[in-house]
């Protein structure tokens, strides 16, 4: 069994920093894909960041902000957001792309983690 946990998340001012963990685990034998999604009260998901084989890309919104450092010994993906703007308030999501041990490819969504920035 594949899944997918969230961390990190939080209360934090504009123009600080937070750093959401996205942490893979069980029979796995590839992670093919990464993305952040973040959803705002009473607008649909987006998308923030993804990362493939091919390219790393981000969302206008958050360049040069946002990064996606990568631990491929834990099988965990981070979301480093700085310079943190109250319009970055959503709940943020991780989904990926993960090939299990028996071959099966599995689209898995962590829980969810709130971050909310306000003075």
């Amino acid at each position: 069994q594949v899944q997918l946990v969230e961390s990190g998340g939080g209360l934090v001012q504009p123009g600080g920093s937070l750093r959401l963990s996205c942490a893979a685990s069980g029979s796995i034998f590839n992670i093919n894909s990464v993305a952040w999604y973040r959803q705002a009260p009473g607008k649909e998901r987006e998308l923030v960041a993804s990362v493939t084989t091919r390219a790393i890309t981000y969302a206008d919104s958050v360049k040069g902000r946002f990064t996606i450092p990568r631990d491929s010994t834990k099988n965990t993906v981070y979301l480093q957001m700085n310079s943190l703007k109250p319009e970055d308030t959503a709940v943020y999501y991780c989904n990926a792309a993960i090939q299990s041990t028996d071959r099966r490819l599995h689209n898995l969504w962590g829980q969810g983690t709130q971050v909310t920035v306000s003075s």
